[in-house]
C-alpha cells in the first residue's frame, strides 16, 4: 500500500487534476466586478449610512420621542430633547455612534414619522478617531443632500411596507 501511494505521488496525479481545473475556469467568462468603476446594483431596501429627514418647509421631523433609541439592540442611538414654546418636542442632541450600529434597519421602522432613514450610502470611512459619531447636525446634512434619493426609495418601496 506504500509503495503504491509513493508511485502515485511520483506521477504528480493530483498535480494534474489541479491543473485541468484550473485550466477549464481559465477560459470561461470572468464574474469579477472592478470596483469602483464598475458597481453592482443595490436594492431599495439596501441599509447604509444614516440620515435626518427634514418636512418640506424645512422644518425638522424628529419629535424626539425616542422610539430608535429604544429599540436600537446595539444601544448606538443616544437622544436628549426639550419642549419648545409652542408645546412640541425636539431633539437637542440626536447622535448615531456608527461602530456600534449593525444597521439593522429597527430605528427606521419604529419611527412614526419617517424622521430617520438608512440611506444607500456604504462609501463612508473615518479619517480620524472619534469621527465614528454621527451628530444631529451631520445627520440633517446627509438627509438634505439625499433627499430627493430616500424619497424615491421611499415611493419604489412602499407596496412592502
Amino acid at each position: 500500500m506504500k509503495i503504491f501511494n509513493y508511485l502515485k505521488s511520483l506521477t504528480l496525479k493530483e498535480l494534474l487534476k489541479g491543473m485541468t481545473v484550473t485550466g477549464k475556469y481559465f477560459f470561461k467568462r470572468k464574474f469579477t466586478i472592478r470596483y469602483p468603476e464598475e458597481k453592482t446594483p443595490k436594492s431599495d431596501r439596501f441599509r447604509g449610512l444614516h440620515a435626518l429627514r427634514r418636512y418640506e418647509n424645512g422644518e425638522e421631523r424628529c419629535i424626539a420621542c425616542k422610539l430608535c433609541e429604544a429599540v436600537c439592540p446595539a444601544l448606538a442611538i443616544t437622544i436628549d430633547s426639550e419642549q419648545r414654546e409652542d408645546g412640541s418636542r425636539r431633539t437637542t442632541k440626536y447622535e448615531i455612534d456608527l461602530f456600534k450600529c449593525i444597521y439593522c434597519g429597527f430605528c427606521e421602522e419604529s419611527c412614526p414619522v419617517d424622521s430617520i432613514v438608512l440611506t444607500d450610502i456604504h462609501e463612508f470611512h473615518f479619517e480620524s478617531e472619534g469621527k465614528n459619531v454621527l451628530n444631529k447636525a451631520q445627520l440633517l446634512e446627509i438627509g438634505d443632500m439625499r433627499e430627493k434619493e430616500i424619497a424615491e426609495c421611499r415611493t419604489n418601496d412602499a407596496e412592502y411596507r
